[in-house]
């Protein structure tokens, strides 16, 4: 889910060395809910048990560093998971929050797990999350959305493309250096979304404020397999 943001508000949050990414002059802020499933420290070792599979939501917006390498910088990402939390927030230099989180999902009447079966069109799923440290607070998610048809390829210079398509990550370590990461997955298979109720307070717990209805398509994806690669100072 995306909303438009003013630029000069994003501009007061992201670090001067980057620039704020638009798409015909528009910033945008995504709140993006999901589930990591099979993570592990290189494509060599199995999955890390305990750290392999939890749910997880980011607030995120659009930069570039000097024209190039077009990213995400995140203002927060809530996740299920302590571990993770504590890892990321040292090593990576990301907002991590610990919150609790549920999702549930049906299709009809039967239920679907959410983590280890297909959840695709034509499901409608409940989404979860409550963050429990560390401030600020509340922040909260209560989201309710059903999945839709195939919304086609994401062609480059469209909207869908802008938002979905992004190769690299920034973070920003205590003495204000800035760390890029490139991350590599194939492209998104993405569908449409309808969302059937939405309650939210992360956005302003990042300090961000939103302003009317999304003006942006929402989309769901059944995911990629996604390599991150080892961060490195700009």
């Amino acid at each position: 889910m995306h909303w438009e943001i003013d630029a000069a508000a994003l501009r007061a949050l992201v670090p001067a060395q980057l620039e704020i990414d638009t798409y015909e002059g528009r910033a945008f802020v995504g709140l993006v809910p999901f589930t990591m499933l099979g993570i592990r420290p290189t494509r060599f070792l199995p999955a890390m048990p305990g750290v392999s599979a939890f749910h997880e939501t980011n607030v995120r917006t659009y930069v570039h560093f000097e024209g190039r390498d077009l990213g995400v910088w995140f203002f927060s990402l809530d996740a299920a998971n302590s571990l993770a939390v504590r890892a990321a927030r040292r090593f990576w230099h990301l907002p991590y929050f610990r919150a609790e989180m549920r999702i549930d999902a049906r299709r009809g009447d039967r239920a679907i797990d959410a983590v280890n079966d297909a959840v695709d069109t034509g499901a409608h799923v409940a989404y979860r999350s409550e963050r429990l440290w560390p401030e600020p607070l509340p922040a909260k998610i209560d989201l309710a959305y059903s999945i839709g048809e195939d919304a086609g390829p994401s062609v480059p210079g469209s909207l869908q493309h802008f938002l979905a398509e992004r190769y690299f990550l920034y973070s920003q370590k205590r003495s204000g250096t800035i760390m890029r990461g490139r991350v590599h997955h194939a492209p998104y298979p993405l569908r449409r979304a309808r969302v059937e109720r939405l309650e939210e307070s992360l956005l302003a717990a990042a300090g961000l404020a939103r302003d009317g209805e999304r003006d942006a398509p929402d989309l769901y994806s059944p995911g990629v397999d996604v390599e991150v690669f080892a961060l490195d100072a700009i």
